[in-house]
């Protein structure tokens, strides 16, 4: 009899992927898999991709709970904080009853294990009734994780909530936060920006206090980062929790795996525009620049047209990802003048694939917001980065990127056309650039040898099936 491993990921795309990858990874070492979206995710997932997407295997299947919220057709992230708060109050009961219908259908063995989002910690309640082991999965980097493990202690010690809001501006934020292990020179403006509120009440703030206070119930903790990367933060991690595997980057680690029938299984939640990458293939190596904001960043009418004319001015290729959710009530209109202008070294697309856009050859330098999933794809590929962080734990991302693994620089969050243009310039084709561009091959060669086997990310996964998925290896092929 197959172990079974029920999988749920957070219900947003930046923690579906690396969700699925687990899971796609976790079969192919011979588990039974049980998929869990939310219902409106799997009606965007058939609206991108079809009925088939869904359809799986006879041992990968996908199901459903409901999140909670008011039906919906939208195809855009639904209201974060409104989806936490719903998640903490609804999400339990549907949960503990998949489980037991699992358990009694004799179409599948029973669930033998729970992997699940490190923010639905209410999985771990289910798992404690039913008596079934949990690992949770923190789709973050582990330097983000630290910076909400801290947060209780952030508001205890009274940094937070902030007195007014006049602190956002009044240089507060530049206090450097000398006390949290591994971060040596962290400023609070470095950390998860979920702590810049006035409300001690915060949906956000208390959230994660309660996600990263819960952690320490499951069986083991998963990130997918690479010791090497992280290597302070993940010490002091260390040193609070029994269990924690780096896995990572997960997109190296499925290399070394073939997933056959799987490999058609698609976690976007957009339809994926591929013609941008015969561009691409038109184009010469290293001249691009790869463009997006990620899944979640919502942009004002202003920041689209700083970065349009940035990018015009700066006289370079690029490849700029505009969601149709870019900009908030309203569709990203770019003025025909900046269309005209770049219309023979500028291309833009809807959504693309990711991985194979940041690995082709062409692509030299990456503008991200910094979303974990994009800065260790990033770091996966060699390719350097130009940082706008928008909120969440890519404040996080962005300082070490830019001061510790020196393979990224900051743009403002009041991003002029001048700075943008100023930046692309530089990081394509001066010293900075070079340099960044050195150090980024660096890293990418090192996660090369984590993932291969015998390296520590490679090892760490096969730890985490022996030792934890399963309570002894007779299953394990």
């Amino acid at each position: 009899m197959k172990p079974h491993a029920l999988v749920i990921p957070y219900p947003a795309q930046g923690h579906i992927r690396p969700i699925l990858k687990l899971a796609k990874i976790l079969h192919s070492q011979g588990f039974y898999i049980t998929f869990v979206n939310t219902e409106f995710n799997h009606r965007r997932l058939i609206r991108a991709h079809g009925p088939d997407s869904v359809k799986g295997l006879d041992d990968f299947q996908f199901k459903t709970i409901p999140d909670g919220l008011s039906p919906s057709d939208t195809n855009a992230t639904q209201d974060i904080p409104a989806l936490c708060n719903s998640i903490q109050n609804t999400c339990l009961v549907p949960f503990l009853n998949l489980v037991k219908n699992l358990n009694e259908s004799s179409d599948s063995p029973r669930v033998s294990c729970i992997v699940s989002d490190g923010v639905m910690s209410f999985t771990l309640q289910a798992a404690e009734e039913l008596n079934i082991p949990e690992v949770v999965f923190f789709t973050i980097s582990a330097c983000g994780f630290m910076g909400y493990l801290h947060y209780a202690e952030l508001v205890a010690r009274g940094y937070v909530p902030l007195k007014d809001e006049s602190w956002l501006t009044n240089g507060y934020l530049d206090t450097t936060i000398d006390w949290i292990p591994g971060m040596k020179g962290i400023r609070l403006k470095d950390l998860p920006n979920f702590i810049r509120t006035t409300d001690p009440e915060d949906i956000m703030l208390n959230y994660n206090i309660v996600q990263t206070r819960d952690a320490s119930r499951a069986r083991a903790i998963i990130f997918n980062t690479y010791d090497d990367l992280e290597k302070e933060v993940l010490e002091a991690i260390n040193t609070k929790f029994d269990r924690v595997y780096t896995i990572g980057p997960l997109l190296m680690m499925e290399q070394n795996v073939n997933f056959g029938k799987l490999e058609s299984v698609a976690s976007s939640l957009w339809e994926e525009e591929v013609g941008c990458l015969d561009w691409l293939d038109q184009r010469e190596m290293k001249s691009v620049i790869y463009v997006n904001f990620g899944s979640i960043t919502v942009m004002s009418v202003e920041h689209v047209q700083e970065f349009a004319w940035g990018l015009a001015d700066s006289k370079q290729n690029f490849l700029w990802i505009i969601r149709p959710d870019l900009v908030s009530g309203e569709s990203a209109i770019l003025p025909a003048e900046f269309l005209e202008e770049t219309k023979d070294r500028g291309i833009l697309a809807g959504w693309c694939p990711q991985e194979r856009v940041l690995a082709h050859p062409s692509v030299g330098v990456f503008l991200t917001h910094c979303g974990w999933n994009s800065t260790i794809e990033s770091i996966s590929c060699g390719v350097p980065m130009i940082c706008w962080p928008f909120f969440a734990e890519q404040q996080t991302n962005c300082r070490y990127a830019c001061s510790t693994w020196e393979n990224g620089v900051e743009i403002d969050s009041n991003a002029t056309r001048e700075k943008v243009a100023e930046s692309v310039k530089e990081m394509m084709e001066g010293e900075k650039g070079r340099n960044m561009r050195a150090k980024a091959l660096e890293w990418k060669e090192k996660a090369r040898l984590a993932t291969k086997p015998g390296g520590s990310s490679y090892q760490n996964l096969e730890k985490l099936i022996r030792n934890t998925l399963l309570e002894n290896g007779t299953n394990y092929p």
